[in-house]
């Protein structure tokens, strides 16, 4: 029986214009849910890093199916 293995991924988001925000991030929110149907171990956490600049990752201190902000 082999280990219980879950590729935890990130996708770094970068946007120039307050108005591309919202498609941006939801693009990388969809990408990372269907990966996350595979290994339903954990949740989607985005975090603001600076103006203009986010981390969409697979964490698991979110639970699964849900999706949290956070300010870095």
């Amino acid at each position: 029986m082999s280990p219980d293995v879950h590729n935890h991924r990130s996708l770094s988001v970068v946007v120039d214009h307050a108005h591309e925000i919202d498609a941006a991030l939801g693009g990388a929110i969809e990408t990372l849910q269907r990966t996350a149907v595979a290994n339903p171990c954990c949740g989607i956490l985005v975090t603001r890093e600076a103006a203009g600049q986010y981390t969409v990752a697979h964490d698991t201190s979110v639970p699964f199916g849900v999706t949290q902000q956070r300010l870095a």
